[in-house]
């Protein structure tokens, strides 16, 4: 018998193959070199980071990097981040770009010495007049920083102390669905990772039993579709994709087991599978099989975690009246913040928050109005709540859409009633918390909120500041796919360094 198989064996060179690279994963994966170790040591060393930030210590960044990516390139400022995506285009004009003059121009032709031959849409390109339309919701100043909050925003203007308002935001897409995706991936076509797997495939996870990048997408938003290449991977390993949490009975799809059946031989399961993906990783070597072999894995962690961390039976009644009685409706926005600050607590990195239905092409008033109910409360809960637990210091927090819209009125035009086409060239986001300057505005736009006249910030500009505060240099950070390296911010980008704190 043995001298039967050895003879097979000489004679089969893809069986002598198969051995000998199995065996030298056997030496791999017994020594320091293993990558179980590395995996380890980039977790220890995350802490030795944080550690050195937290004491105020100047680090030697080499003790704490992240495999051979180098990783980060300096101290970081922020630990996690949620990203408060506002699908559509929320009006800069209803919300914080306060401009009085215009209330005396109600219906003149917007001049072309300010709209500078830029494009329009599809919308109003062929609209004989574009008669500009002020707002009709009345703005205050708030806090010691002096900020411009509309009467939209009413519990916003409480924290507006803590927020850095960037009101010189440009783009360079001019309809949703290319917008958002540049925004997210830094490209207008699809294909590229979102800024989640870009974080995750340089930062890696703080919590194994959970993924590093989450989105949530709030049921009571509606407007333009969504679609998931928005929070995907692209060309990085596939265990850096976004994973999207539902609300209802099955937060995750696929997590929950099969009925009639109570997974008790899943381990035994997995183990086996995972020694059948190790000898085919042996021999082909295609990294996405550990990839897939990961997600498997996580997916069995996650049967366990996901119940705890959606419970919100832990939380007290004081929390849930500072997000607002939608927090107790799970998949609301309120509740969805609510969420995301308990999964940045549980050491989830990246949560991108998605809110639809900003997109007033008509009834610009009463559809705003109407979004900021649904959103403004627990925005600024989400802001008291990171601070009162100790987590502001060290989370990013960032609101904003794809865009703007115009000064000028699409469609009819009443004193009480308008509507906003969309504009790229001019629009508001903020950011509040770790590394960013609280209680500023930064930039300016023209009379008509259509130009930027002081300090533009691109969207590619955004991007990079968002990756230097995570301690990464968003020019090294790249990943070859056929054959270019590719990054987040393409060949563009600058650190806005007057945000930050």
């Amino acid at each position: 018998m043995c001298d039967h198989h050895d003879t097979l064996r000489s004679d089969n060179k893809d069986l002598q193959q198969v051995e000998k690279m199995m065996d030298r994963r056997a030496f791999l994966t017994k020594t320091s070199l293993g990558f179980g170790a590395l995996a380890l040591g980039s977790l220890l060393n995350a802490d030795k980071a944080w550690s050195a930030v937290k004491n105020n210590v100047k680090p030697d960044l080499g003790m704490f990097s992240r495999n051979d990516l180098g990783l980060p390139h300096h101290v970081p400022k922020a630990k996690r981040a949620i990203y408060l995506f506002q699908s559509g285009g929320p009006s800069q004009i209803e919300l914080f770009d306060y401009k009085p003059k215009l209330k005396g121009l109600f219906g003149q032709e917007l001049p072309d010495s300010v709209r500078k031959g830029q494009r329009l849409t599809g919308m109003s390109a062929d609209q004989t007049s574009l008669p500009i339309a002020p707002s009709i919701i009345d703005f205050k100043q708030y806090g010691e920083s002096r900020a411009w909050v509309s009467s939209a925003m009413p519990y916003l203007s409480e924290v507006v102390d803590d927020i850095c308002f960037i009101k010189s935001m440009q783009t360079d897409a001019i309809n949703h669905d290319p917008a958002i995706t540049f925004f997210q991936t830094g490209s207008q076509q699809p294909g590229r990772p979102s800024i989640g797997s870009w974080i995750s495939y340089g930062l890696g996870s703080d919590n194994e039993n959970l993924p590093t990048f989450i989105t949530l997408i709030s049921k009571n938003g509606g407007g333009q579709p969504l679609y998931a290449r928005l929070w995907g991977n692209g060309f990085l390993p596939t265990e850096h994709q976004g994973v999207q949490f539902r609300s209802g009975k099955d937060p995750v799809l696929y997590l929950t087991d099969p009925e009639n059946y109570d997974g008790h031989n899943r381990r035994n399961m997995l183990d086996y599978l995972g020694k059948l993906n190790d000898v085919q990783n042996s021999f082909y070597g295609d990294p996405e099989i550990n990839a897939r072999m990961s997600q498997y894995e996580m997916a069995f962690r996650m049967q366990t975690s996901i119940p705890e961390v959606t419970d919100m039976s832990d939380e007290p009644e004081y929390i849930f009246d500072m997000y607002g009685k939608d927090s107790r409706d799970s998949g609301t926005y309120a509740a969805n913040c609510l969420l995301g600050r308990k999964l940045l607590e549980k050491g989830v990195k990246f949560v991108q928050l998605y809110h639809q239905g900003w997109d007033q092409h008509i009834g610009c008033p009463k559809g705003i109005l109407g979004n900021a109910r649904k959103t403004d409360q627990a925005n600024a809960a989400l802001i008291k709540d990171l601070k009162q637990r100790g987590m502001f210091e060290d989370t990013l927090l960032i609101w904003g859409g794809e865009f703007g819209r115009t000064v000028y009125s699409q469609g009819k035009l009443t004193a009480t009633d308008y509507g906003r086409d969309h504009h790229p060239k001019a629009f508001t986001m903020f950011m509040a918390g770790a590394g960013v300057k609280p209680g500023i505005t930064y930039g300016e736009t023209d009379d008509f909120s259509y130009n930027v006249i002081k300090d533009p910030v691109h969207t590619h500009d955004f991007q990079a500041t968002l990756l230097h505060l995570f301690g990464i240099d968003h020019e090294r950070l790249t990943y070859k796919h056929q054959g270019r390296r590719f990054r987040l911010t393409d060949v563009h980008g600058h650190i806005v360094k007057d945000i930050l704190s």
